[in-house]
């Protein structure tokens, strides 16, 4: 499992531009775009002139995040998810990030699972139609409207739409949530970060906690991708850290090809 991407929330100082050299650079197979960055989209340039900037350095753009709290539907959900679709399609993307409400509301079991699961058939027509796939993101916090990978899995096979939904294994949130189980089949992306932090408890953990995977890793990221793959995942590994330390690497190419290189070998020497 070499296929490693850059989520632009890694790099959230550079221009999209910078972020595909970056990318190249470090021998990535693509990289994931965010909307809750202080730069637009592809910086304002037409989807068709950036997808071939992509195409031009042998990388592909795995996804566009986000539509934000998606399982509490409202007609502004559905917009939201209509318009980042078709600028997804527009610019050669296949797949739009779905991120659940973090507020500490409707978390109860029965309400969660209902709100899961008319999101999903409410926001099927619309992928359907732009031919996107949906990446669906548990959060572990306590606060997280929808943690578990299981509940998604299970809302998916009975909405039916297997194909078009898919569960972004995020590594961190994997531990936050405390849920042993992967779901290598149903899996379309996997969000990789470390927390080095010797002080914070798992329950304290926090975006701003989530730096480069290195040795000194508490999350158990090789460990994870080595389940992962051997139940089967072939797909993308995209290194996505929040800290501001990593946003103010004045050499990122450096730090991440280390970071990639870390994970590789210790990938390398469980799946042998």
């Amino acid at each position: 499992m070499g296929n490693f991407a850059i989520n632009h929330m890694t790099t959230a100082k550079v221009s999209f531009a910078e972020l595909l050299c970056i990318a190249q650079s470090c021998g990535c197979s693509g990289v994931e775009l965010r909307n809750d960055l202080e730069c637009d989209l592809l910086d304002g340039l037409d989807p068709q002139l950036a997808a071939e900037m992509v195409r031009s350095k042998g990388l592909q753009i795995y996804a566009l995040a986000e539509v934000k709290a998606f399982n509490h539907m409202t007609a502004q959900t559905v917009a939201d998810t209509e318009k980042l679709a078709k600028f997804s399609q527009s610019c050669g993307c296949e797949a739009i990030a779905l991120i659940p409400a973090n507020d500490g509301s409707r978390t109860d079991a029965v309400t969660r699972k209902k709100d899961l699961r008319f999101a999903l058939k409410e926001l099927l027509p619309v992928l359907d139609h732009y031919n996107i796939l949906g990446f669906v993101e548990p959060l572990g916090f306590a606060s997280a409207s929808l943690r578990s990978k299981r509940e998604v899995v299970e809302a998916i096979e009975e909405t039916g739409a297997s194909e078009r939904f898919k569960l972004v294994h995020d590594t961190f949130h994997h531990i936050l949530a405390g849920e042993p189980e992967y779901y290598p089949a149903h899996t379309g992306m996997v969000h990789i970060s470390g927390v080095t932090d010797a002080e914070v408890s798992v329950a304290q953990m926090k975006d701003n906690h989530r730096v480069l995977v290195n040795s000194d890793d508490r999350l158990q990221n090789t460990a994870q991708l080595a389940a992962l793959a051997k139940g089967g995942y072939v797909g993308p590994v995209s290194m996505e850290a929040f800290a501001p330390e990593v946003h103010n690497f004045l050499n990122p190419v450096e730090y991440l090809r280390d970071s990639f290189q870390f994970i590789s070998s210790g990938l390398a020497a469980r799946v042998a």
